[in-house]
């Protein structure tokens, strides 16, 4: 499980990313959790379901698409709980963290769902219905995670990974416009798969060695 080290480093990095984004986002009260929905339907599109034709899950891809979830489950944590400053917004992800062991079922427009009957393309649609309605539910989540192969300590590298990535994309012109998504024929998502995987998480200097190396392989792509 997720240590409160590691829960307070993301809740920081979250509201570091969100101030570069926009330093008043906490007036703005963005709709994080539409983000939600449209995360999820791409990693829908990453596991494949047109029954018409050949397509194969793409697991790393759909792993990253659970990151990009998670930022946005974070940022409405940290807006749901500004009153209460860094603490409260703690201390909420911990106790949702914490009731995951004994959430067996959900109940959601009248019906009641099984986790553990559900396949992991019907809780992505569940998680999308749920934040469509504006409900975040972490024990969901994490089943989604157990399904796709993603540890908490796995979640935890790729999450400051795409962190790292989001600031690079700020800084390289993303909100205006000019920014390439596309390295030599890849998205950038894939090309942090490589890096994450790539370097030593337990250093130190683990998030700036990820922007160097993204750093570089943006500049070779350009040649």
């Amino acid at each position: 499980m997720i240590s409160v080290d590691q829960i307070d480093i993301m809740l920081r990095m979250q509201q570091s990313m969100n101030s570069k984004v926009d330093p008043s986002w906490r007036q703005a009260h963005y709709p994080y959790l539409r983000a939600v929905v449209i995360e999820g339907a791409e990693a829908i599109e990453h596991h494949g379901w047109k029954w018409w034709k050949k397509q194969e899950l793409d697991l790393s891809q759909l792993q990253m698409e659970l990151v990009d979830i998670w930022h946005f489950v974070l940022s409405e944590i940290l807006l749901r709980n500004d009153d209460g400053g860094d603490t409260q917004a703690r201390e909420a992800l911990q106790t949702a963290i914490s009731d995951i062991s004994v959430t067996h079922e959900l109940k959601f427009d009248g019906s009641t769902y099984r986790l553990a009957d559900l396949s992991l393309l019907d809780k992505i649609e569940l998680l999308i219905g749920l934040s469509a309605a504006r409900r975040i539910e972490v024990a969901l989540f994490a089943s989604i995670m157990t399904d796709c192969q993603l540890s908490w300590t796995e979640l935890f590298l790729q999450y400051v990974g795409k962190n790292v990535l989001n600031f690079f994309r700020q800084n390289n012109g993303y909100k205006d416009g000019t920014y390439r998504k596309l390295w030599g024929g890849r998205e950038d998502n894939e090309v942090l798969v490589d890096i994450i995987h790539l370097l030593d998480a337990s250093q130190p200097d683990f998030k700036h060695a990820v922007y160097a190396s993204l750093q570089d392989a943006y500049k070779k792509s350009e040649e």
